[in-house]
Formats: C-alpha cells, sequence, structure tokens
C-alpha cells in the first residue's frame, strides 16, 4: 500500500501551492516515542504534542521511507497500547492506519471524496482499500475501548465522512478529539 500512496503524491505534483505531506503518530507512553526502538529508524520524526496522560503525537513532515501499517503495529507492539498513524496527503485527506497489539490492523481515511480522487488517478477504488465510515467508526470505538476510554460511534463515523475544511489535518485532530484522547 505504500508503493500506491508515493505514486499518488509523485502524481499530484501540479505546480500549484502544495499542502501538507507528512505523517502523524499517536501513541501512549511515559517515555518519549522517538526513543523506543521501531522509531529510531525514522529521523526527524519530532514530537508535535502531549495529549491526555501519557498520549504523545509525533510528527514527521515529508514523506519519508515510512510504512504507516507497519508503525502502528510496533508502536502497538513496543508501547502494548493502541496506536494511530495518520499519513496526511496535500492537506486533503488522510489514511488512518489504526493498530493494537491483540487485534492487529485497520484501515480507513479521512475526506473520502478527497482519497477516492487520489485512488481514481490510479485506477483504484475506495473500497478496496479503506473501511467504509460506518465500519471505520466501528473499530474506531472498539480501539479506542482498549484504551479505556468510552466513545461514541455516531460522532466518529461524521468525522469519517467529512471532507477537509480547509485542511485534513484538522479532521485527524478531530478524531482525536473524539477518540477522547485531547
Amino acid at each position: 500500500m505504500h508503493r500506491l500512496w508515493r505514486r499518488m503524491r509523485q502524481n499530484s505534483y501540479t505546480g500549484e501551492a502544495m499542502g501538507y505531506w507528512g505523517y502523524f503518530a499517536v501513541a501512549e507512553s511515559a517515555s518519549p516515542l522517538g526513543g523506543l526502538a521501531c522509531t529510531q529508524a525514522t529521523p526527524g520524526l519530532t514530537l508535535s504534542r502531549r495529549l491526555s496522560g501519557d498520549w504523545q503525537v509525533w510528527e514527521h513532515p515529508a514523506e519519508p521511507g515510512i510504512k504507516a501499517d507497519d508503525l502502528a503495529l510496533a508502536l502497538a507492539e513496543e508501547t502494548g497500547r493502541p496506536a494511530i498513524v495518520g499519513f496526511v496527503m496535500d492537506s486533503d485527506c488522510v489514511v488512518i492506519e489504526a493498530a493494537d497489539s491483540s487485534n492487529g490492523a485497520w484501515t480507513a481515511c479521512l475526506g473520502p471524496k478527497a482519497m477516492a480522487g487520489y485512488l481514481a488517478a490510479e485506477g483504484q477504488q475506495l473500497e478496496d482499500w479503506m473501511l467504509t465510515p460506518e465500519q471505520a467508526a466501528t473499530h474506531a470505538v472498539n480501539w479506542a475501548h482498549l484504551t479505556g476510554r468510552l466513545v461514541a460511534r455516531e460522532p466518529l463515523a461524521e468525522v469519517f465522512q467529512k471532507e477537509a475544511d480547509p485542511f485534513a489535518e484538522d479532521l485527524f485532530f478531530t478524531l482525536l478529539e473524539r477518540l477522547s484522547l485531547v
């Protein structure tokens, strides 16, 4: 899947002003996420902000050789807690890779119409890669439960259905709020 995102980024250059391309890695740890074995291979990963408790958001602008699904699983395994990695694509949409050490990973997106456009340009369909907003919300509720939080499904489904207005990064942080991490 990572190769698909890399191709989509390369094909999106139009000479117009570019939005943000980059990663946000979110996990709970008493020590800095940047010091974990699974993040050592990602130079340039920096603390973006701290959330409630020991939850941290680390950021890597631009596109290194990060495989978001691998990073989410590695963070979950190393911390023993659920993790989320969001890959922001030109501030239009976000690929969400969420994982926990017992159930594995799931993939969804924020900004589904924009994501469908990127995928269509590659001859792909959204349904081939992403959960529907309703499915993603169900997975997100279960994911939050593993963090000790009870969250409502409907507000999560709404966030998975929204388009960026104006920035997909804002949708990502709205998702974190709806997961009660903020």
